[in-house]
Order: structure tokens, then sequence, then C-alpha cells
């Protein structure tokens, strides 16, 4: 994908974390992409049109009755000569409003408008995330094919307050965008038992950054994601693939967007749903440093072994296969890379995870699975236990895109 000729029209919801959508602008603008801006009138009592004007080197839009904007712009050209819109942050309000289909100013007569895709930033106090109405909102939003990045969990503005319900990181939201430019770009015609079907596929290791120089990862070569990817393709799927790092050639035909941490994958395969099959190949660090420095950790002989604290990661498994119906997509396919125990240890994610089925294989040094060119992989699903014999990874990638099109063949006709 050309970033450099993709036109992103940022709408900015009323609040606080409005001054993020700065560090957005400049960081989309430092990417390449061409940046326009839709305030809401409570945006500006956030950030100032001067300053997000300044930014996106264009003017800012706030008006629905404007003459000159109207005459020269318009709202209509405004929702349509975007290659992508992005709400941040969508306040409460904001999407209690685009779920209903209003337009009452020029933000939500944008939105309602528009014939491009659309990507919401959710960011509000905790308990208004929580509340019902809000999370039928958001439903209703997914079911719209409206992507959706975050929110994050932590501190709020207001003392005494956390949860879930800050707006996810610029990174997070750039991760997000390029994931929903890809998934909505021009996709050859296709024939195959997956013709018209979209397949998200997980790929690869995560680097979790320690300092600018070093950090945490594994062994895992992306071999077997990226060949799942490639017969996805083969059966006429629609494939996005978010490979993390890997010096695996991108398969030809398939959407990729590249990843470095768990928290930019997460935010990548979030922003390209909704798909009716989820593969989770991707050996993704469990932890990751919760006190990465911006310069070299420096060794002078003098100073002790500096000391990390580790937190976890998201589960992104977890958090796909237990998505809301009609965001969730209907197969979801985890993988267990064990060392011992393998199918006990397998079974029990499979229901921990809350996925439909899990590919579990024996990954000890001695197999040769982790960046080898072959596997040998059992297919754990709610009726048992299918053992394949040894494959080369192509192979079990094809194997398992077959099984994974008959099931949909089965649930579509059942449905």
């Amino acid at each position: 994908m050309s970033e450099t000729s993709k036109r992103i029209l940022l709408v900015i919801g009323g609040g606080i974390a409005a001054y993020k959508c700065l560090e957005l602008i400049r960081r989309a603008r430092d990417r390449g992409y061409r940046v326009r801006a839709v305030m809401t009138r409570a945006a500006a009592e956030f950030v100032t049109p001067l300053s997000v004007g300044a930014l996106t080197g264009d003017r800012v839009f706030a008006d629905l009755f404007s003459l000159d904007d109207e005459r020269e712009i318009g709202h209509i050209r405004l929702s349509r000569e975007a290659d992508l819109i992005v709400v941040a942050p969508a306040t409460a309000d904001l999407l209690a409003k685009m779920a209903g289909g209003h337009a009452d100013d020029l933000a939500t007569a944008v939105l309602l408008a528009t014939d491009k895709p659309v990507l919401v930033a959710p960011a509000m106090n905790p308990f208004m995330w929580r509340h019902p109405a809000t999370r039928r909102n958001v439903a209703q939003l997914a079911a719209d094919g409206i992507a959706i990045v975050g929110p994050n969990s932590g501190e709020m503005a207001e003392r005494n307050e956390a949860g879930p319900g800050r707006m996810a990181e610029p990174h997070e939201i750039l991760a997000a965008i390029e994931a929903r430019l890809a998934t909505t770009a021009t996709h050859r015609m296709a024939k195959g038992p997956l013709a018209g079907r979209h397949v998200l596929i997980t790929s690869g290791p995560t680097h979790e950054p320690i300092d600018p120089v070093r950090y945490i990862a594994n062994r895992s070569s992306g071999k077997q994601g990226h060949a799942i990817a490639a017969a996805a393709a083969a059966l006429g799927a629609r494939v996005t693939l978010v490979s993390g790092p890997s010096a695996q050639p991108d398969p030809a035909g398939v959407d990729v967007i590249h990843v470095e941490s768990a928290r930019d994958m997460l935010a990548a395969v979030e922003a390209s749903l909704p798909a009716d099959c989820a593969v989770f190949a991707a050996a993704v660090a469990d932890w990751r440093v919760a006190n990465a420095t911006d310069e070299k950790i420096k060794k002078d002989g003098k100073s002790r072994t500096p000391r990390l604290e580790l937190v976890e990661n998201p589960d992104i498994l977890r958090t796909i296969a237990n998505e809301p119906p009609g965001r969730r997509p209907p197969l979801v396919i985890g993988f267990a890379a064990e060392t011992e125990n393998v199918l006990e240890y397998a079974r029990k994610k499979r229901k921990a995870k809350g996925c439909d089925w899990i590919v579990a294989n024996d990954v000890s040094p001695e197999t040769g699975i982790m960046g080898g060119d072959r596997n040998t992989v059992h297919l754990i699903t709610e009726t048992g236990v299918d053992s394949w014999p040894e494959m080369d990874k192509p192979a079990v990638a094809r194997v398992l895109m077959e099984r994974a099109a008959s099931h949909l063949l089965t649930l579509t006709a059942t449905t």
C-alpha cells in the first residue's frame, strides 16, 4: 500500500484526550498521509483550531452552516474525498449519535454522508464505557462495519477514577489506520472455497522494547503463519496478514500489515475486523518491559545490573475470541506451542481463551519445529482431537484452510 496517496479525515471529538490528536496528526504526516480535520464545538474547548491547522497544513472545518465552507468544500465532499475517516476521541455522546444516525453538526453530518471506511477511538470515563447504552451503541457500530481501536485501561483525568476508557495512544491508532486502509484496499477477484470470505491471520514474533537497541522476543520465524496466509489466498479468500518482525517475504495477493509490539498487533487486528475467520499463529510475547527507556542503557562496569520490571501484554486471542456477536469472527483459531503435555495444555487453552479451534504442536528444541520447515500438529476442537502426520508447513496451512472453508460453509448452511 502506498501511504503517500492516502487521505485521512480526522474528526476530533470533545474530550480531554483531544490533545493526543496533535501527536497523531504529526505522526500521520511523518508517514506521508494527508490529514484534514473536522472539530466538534466541544473539541475546541480542549485544543485550538489554530494548533490543529498548523499541524495538518490545511484549514480546519467546524461549522455545518458555514456559507464559505459549504460553497467551497461542503460536508458531502468532505465525507467522500477521504480514504478513511478517523474519529478520535470518540466520546460517548458522539458514539451514540453515530449509532443513531444523527446529523446535527458538521462532524455527524460527515459521518452519516460518507461512503468511506470509518475508524473510531473511544475515550470516556470507565462508568460511561461500561454503561449498557454505550455497549449497545458500540455493538451497533461494529455490526455496521465501523472499526474500533481501544479504549485502553488506566488512570483517568478525574481523581480516583481508573479502568477502561483511556483513548488508544497515537502509535496504536496509527497502526489501526494502516490496518483499516489495508483491509479496504482493492482486492483481486478470486474463486475457490473461501471466495467472498475475509480471513485475518497473525504471524511471526513480537518485539517488546527494552531500550532503542534491545528488545524481548522469541524464536518464531513466521513461516507457518505466512504459509497459512498464502493458503487462504490460494483458496480465494481476501486475506489480511498482521505480521510481527519476520524475514519471510510478504505472500502474494495478501494485504500485509507490519507491526512490532503486541499492543501494535492487537490494534491492527481490531481495526481489521470484521472477518469470517481469524487465525492467531503469531508467537506474541507474554510480557513487555514496563520501564522501557528512550536512551540506550549503558554498561559502565560500576553501576548495578539494570532491573527490568515486566508487565503482561494484552491477550490478543482471548480478546478477539470474546468479542460480542457481530464483531467476533465466526471461526477463531489459536495456536498452542508447547514443550510438554501438549494435548493437555492445548485443551485447557482452548477453553480458557474461548476460541473454536486450537492448533497444537511440540516446539521442544529437538523437534526443530520452531524456525524449521516442517510441522506436526494436532487440531483440537470442541468435538475432539485430530492428529495430523508430519508435513511441511505449506501443507499444514493448506489442510487447515481447507478445513476452515468446510466449517464456514457448514455454519452458513445452518444460519
